[in-house]
Formats: structure tokens, sequence, C-alpha cells
């Protein structure tokens, strides 16, 4: 009797398990923390680039609601005064600071952009960075990235983040704390068939900081390193890490993605997914049983890519059915 129910508590103990797991809009250390740690945000002074839209205006939004000092940027300074103004009309205005960036500019205008960010709110420094502008194209092959496409991923999504983060560093340094909140992808993560590039420039993101932070963190820098799936976010142009509006896929609301990256950042967590399925168990067999992770993203690559040409669903499971290997290379044309 004692052995079936013990059985029986093993077999429900393992559906729940389960049940949680499909669900998820979040690996599960994450979503143990549950919600933020406010101390940790309060009266800190917080860096968003790309905070004109999406994402990053959302999470100007919420930071405020938690009692941070804001420093937005972007590269539009009107939209960056249209965000100040909502933030404004509930905080109070010396709450928020715009600093209009162009994180390709070069590396005299990061410097002096550094040293503003720096002297803001009576020269207390940033205490978060949060690196969340991006660049990103339509889907495409591999080999079918245009040179100038190719160099603007890399200038904003790697350089410009990087070359931000060696001058601010020093600062950091010298006052014993600082916090790198980088806005990456599951595409960072794992192949991304049809986002080579993009995936690319989040796989040196990730590595960089990661790095960063193994050399740094005993000097006082933390890093975190947010890795989104699909994420629900308007369909006007930006520079956020969203993709193109696909309707047929589900998504988790860029409320809902703020809110997990500042519950990250606040518990100081290294590294976390957020993502619904079949994106967020991908992530885990990449993580930790690589050769069926790959074995899969191969099997459905070449289809992916045909199903982002045609506006199609690019993360459903019907991508497996039907999967014929393909024994020549096709080269999508523009």
């Amino acid at each position: 009797m004692l052995t079936i129910i013990i059985s029986l508590s093993i077999i429900s103990l393992f559906i729940a398990i389960l049940f949680k797991f499909i669900t998820a809009d979040g690996d599960f250390t994450l979503l143990s923390k549950r919600s933020v740690k406010r101390e940790e945000i309060e009266d800190k002074v917080v860096w968003i680039t790309g905070a004109s839209r999406g994402i990053g205006e959302i999470l100007a939004k919420q930071l405020a609601s938690l009692g941070a000092k804001l420093i937005i940027s972007a590269r539009s300074e009107p939209e960056l005064e249209r965000v100040k103004k909502q933030l404004v009309g509930k905080y109070a205005p010396q709450q928020v600071m715009i600093l209009p960036l162009d994180l390709t500019s070069g590396e005299d205008v990061l410097r002096k952009a550094v040293q503003e960010a720096e002297s803001f709110f009576d020269g207390t420094g940033v205490n978060y960075m949060i690196h969340n502008a991006a660049y990103e194209r339509p889907k495409s092959s591999a080999v079918d990235v245009p040179e100038e496409s190719l160099k603007a991923a890399f200038e904003v999504n790697v350089l410009g983040p990087i070359c931000l983060t060696r001058l601010l560093v020093p600062f950091m340094l010298e006052r014993g704390e600082g916090h790198f909140v980088v806005m990456s992808s599951a595409a960072g993560k794992s192949p991304a068939p049809g986002q080579a590039v993009y995936s690319a420039t989040k796989y040196a993101l990730n590595g960089y900081f990661h790095t960063l932070r193994s050399e740094f963190c005993r000097k006082g820098i933390d890093v975190t390193v947010v890795c989104p799936g699909p994420i629900k976010t308007s369909s006007a142009p930006s520079t956020s890490n969203s993709e193109e509006k696909e309707p047929a896929e589900k998504r988790v609301s860029s409320q809902r993605c703020a809110e997990l990256t500042i519950i990250a950042a606040s518990h100081h967590l290294k590294e976390v997914w957020i993502s619904y399925q079949p994106v967020l168990a991908v992530m885990y067999l990449v993580q930790y049983m690589p050769s069926i992770g790959f074995w899969l993203m191969d099997k459905i690559g070449a289809r992916r890519v045909e199903a982002a040409t045609q506006k199609g669903n690019t993360y459903s499971l019907g991508l497996l059915s039907s999967v014929k290997r393909e024994h020549s290379l096709v080269f999508c044309h523009m």
C-alpha cells in the first residue's frame, strides 16, 4: 500500500512539473522568484537604451512605478520627449532625464554620453545600464544578408553596447558597484534559422557580458543576460529585440517580458529565458542535451526559412512534419 502511495505521489509530482513547464513563460529559476525586490530598484539610477518604444518604453514605465530614477536614450529625441511626458504625468519630472544617443556614432560621442549620464541626479552615477536597443532585419537565409545589413547589425547590437560598457565600467568600479542588464535573445542561445546574423550578434553579446561578469564580479559588477523568445510588441518599426509581427505565433506580451526582466535584475540572476513553448523547450535542449537540440533545429531549418518568407508561423511544431533531408543547398534570393 505504501509503495502505491509513493508511486502515485511521484506520478502526481511529475505531472505537476510537466504542466508547469508546458504553460511556463520563463525558465524555472526566473519564475521561482515571483516578484521584484523593490529595494533593489527604488532610488537607483537606471539608464535604458532603445527606450523610445517597444520593450524599452515599457521597461521605463515599470521602473518608474518602482521609484527608479531614469535616463532614457534612443536616436529620436521627439520620441524620448513623448515617453518622458507620459512618465512625468505620474512621477516627478526630475526623476526622468532624456539622453538622445545613436550607438553607431563613435567612441567620442559615446564617451560624452557616459559622462553626461554620470553627471545626472547630482552626480550619483549609473546603477543599472539596460542595453535594450537592437537592430534586426526581416528573416532570410544565412547567405542572403546584404553587407549593409550585416554591418548595421553588428554596429548596433554588438559594437555599440560593448563600447558604451567599456566607457561606463571605470565609473562603476570606482564606486564599487554597477549592474548591466543585457536584452539578448533566444537566438543567442540556440540556432535561429532565418536569423543567422541577428543570432550571431546575440551570441557575441552573451559571450562578452558573461566574460565581463567573470572578470569583475568580485569588484561589484553584476550582469544579467535576458534571452526572450518571440515577444508581442507594436507593429510600428522599431529597434527593439522583437521580430516582425507574425500574428499566428503565441508570444509573451511586452509587459510581461519587462516585468520578468526587472524581476531577474532585482534578484541578480545571471541569465534568464523568457518564452512560451516550443522555444523554451528548444533552449533547454540546446543547453542540456545539445546533440538532440541541434538535431532538432537541423530538421526544421530550411522549412523555417521558407515559413518566414511566406510570413507564416516560424515557431510552429508543424515545421517538424513532412521534413525531408535536403541533398543540395538552396539559396534564397531577395
